[in-house]
């Protein structure tokens, strides 16, 4: 059984982590651990603390990305958040792949509509909520640039499709923990209340 208060001190943890002082995060952390040693939180924050004192910039955003995760089901949270630290190294460079290729040869259209045609069609005056589930329910968006991929995101956000957009999110802070705008939608989405989709 353990000695110390599991909640006060995963709080400390969270708090010293959330003011860049991983050390004292690890040290919180880790108080935990001993005590608790099925803790799924005090050991993805251990990682993560670790992560950010050897300098990997990724550490920051994934742990907002816990934090959202963390409101939404605490349990998921720690489930996902253990799947993405254990897959780290062989998942860092899928998104990246994917973006640095021409990937226009690669891909057979008749499985799906271009992004730019879909954002054709909304520019022509076509509603995004409407047209997008149109789109899902009989093909799929293919997307072949990174700006086109955030531009996505982030409609998917504004148009409240939360849980698609975390589950794109998700993937995509693997392959880029520390990139700006995906910091940026991420903040975005922990924003306000959005309605479930």
């Amino acid at each position: 059984m353990g000695v110390i208060s599991k909640y006060k001190t995963l709080t400390q943890a969270k708090d010293s982590f959330s003011k860049a002082e991983y050390e004292r995060a690890l040290e919180k952390f880790a108080t935990v651990l001993q005590n608790y040693p099925n803790s799924k939180e005090a050991y993805n924050g251990a990682i993560l603390a670790e992560m950010a004192m050897s300098g990997e910039g990724g550490a920051e955003a994934l742990f907002d990305y816990y934090e959202i995760l963390q409101e939404e089901d605490k349990e998921q949270a720690d489930l996902i958040m253990s799947d993405i630290l254990e897959n780290i190294d062989g998942t860092l460079d899928t998104l990246s792949e994917i973006f640095s290729q021409p990937l226009r040869d690669k891909i057979d259209y008749e499985d799906g509509i271009l992004y730019q045609d879909f954002q054709q069609l909304l520019d022509e005056g076509a509603e995004f909520r409407e047209t997008f589930e149109n789109i899902m329910f009989s093909t799929r968006v293919i997307i072949t640039a990174k700006n086109d991929f955030i531009d996505f995101l982030d409609s998917l956000i504004e148009h409240d499709f939360r849980s698609m957009a975390i589950t794109y999110l998700e993937s995509a802070l693997v392959a880029y923990p520390s990139d700006a705008q995906l910091r940026r939608l991420l903040k975005k989405l922990s924003k306000g209340k959005i309605i479930e989709d």
